[in-house]
């Protein structure tokens, strides 16, 4: 589920965990009724939200395997499954150390492993990259491709357009409360209609006019790119972006380079909601 802070996607995962009673409607998760049959879907699901839920006070160890003794597991068990995840999520040299120790990777790391104790046929991922640094993100981004691969339907809620795109099979996109789109990311980039083209400049003096051919052959506006000697504009099919690099080398402006993109999860948003995914989240 991709949609900006405010949209209601922590609301939908508190609904569908049975955390929050729904005002109206129906939800079902696996068949089961998230109000008539609230214990039945706790056993079937995981949930890993915004904020660790570890103890700070407790070592990784220990807190996986008081969350194994709640789940039923003997002592035995429990200690020998808590080493079997702590390795798997490559915390086993750091087992007997303090949470509170631990980096924030290394915490939600820990965090989605004690929700996987008993595994869950059902994962729900609220944010969990949010206020990670960009390495730690990519360590919970293999995790979630690891858990889809054992079988587990992970269900992630975002905020990052990048993380929907490098993650999902899937997309709903949420703006204000509504699901105003759903499909996989190709078709939502499809559904733009038109992709973009890039051109980089030999001579960066030359991106005035260069903006001025491609603004008149594919009547659209460019946009200017940091690099002084780039600049991009949106295009209808490669046949139009061929016949507008064409003018440009006709009118002697001479290209580095050049490449046609498909609409990025960022431009699907704007097209579908009318404003980027940065200006809803402020709002």
């Amino acid at each position: 589920m991709l949609g900006p802070n405010g949209a209601g996607k922590t609301t939908t995962i508190r609904m569908l965990a049975t955390l929050l009673r729904p005002d109206a409607g129906i939800a079902r998760v696996l068949g089961r009724d998230v109000v008539d049959d609230a214990d039945e879907v706790r056993g079937l699901i995981g949930l890993t939200g915004q904020l660790a839920s570890v103890d700070d006070d407790l070592t990784g160890r220990e807190n996986v395997i008081l969350l194994a003794r709640l789940l039923g597991y003997r002592s035995k068990p429990a200690k020998a499954r808590a080493d079997e995840l702590l390795q798997a999520f490559g915390l086993d040299d750091a087992a007997d150390r303090l949470v509170k120790n631990y980096s924030g990777g290394m915490r939600r790391r820990l965090d989605v492993a004690a929700s996987i104790v008993v595994t869950p046929q059902i994962m729900f991922l609220d944010e969990p990259t949010t206020g990670l640094d960009p390495r730690s993100r990519n360590e919970v981004w293999d995790i979630v491709r690891a858990l889809v691969g054992r079988g587990t339907t992970v269900l992630l809620c975002t905020q990052y357009l990048d993380e929907a795109d490098q993650l999902a099979d899937r997309i709903a996109v949420i703006d204000r409360g509504t699901v105003i789109a759903e499909g996989t990311p190709a078709r939502l980039k499809a559904s733009v209609g038109q992709g973009a083209l890039h051109v980089r400049l030999l001579d960066p003096d030359q991106r005035a006019e260069a903006g001025r051919v491609l603004t008149r052959v594919l009547d659209a506006e460019t946009q200017l790119a940091a690099d002084p000697a780039a600049l991009s504009v949106p295009v209808q099919g490669a046949e139009r972006a061929s016949e507008a690099v064409a003018e440009l080398s006709q009118a002697g402006l001479e290209l580095a380079s050049f490449s046609l993109a498909q609409p990025s999860l960022d431009e699907v948003f704007l097209a579908l909601t009318g404003h980027p995914a940065e200006e809803g989240e402020q709002a």
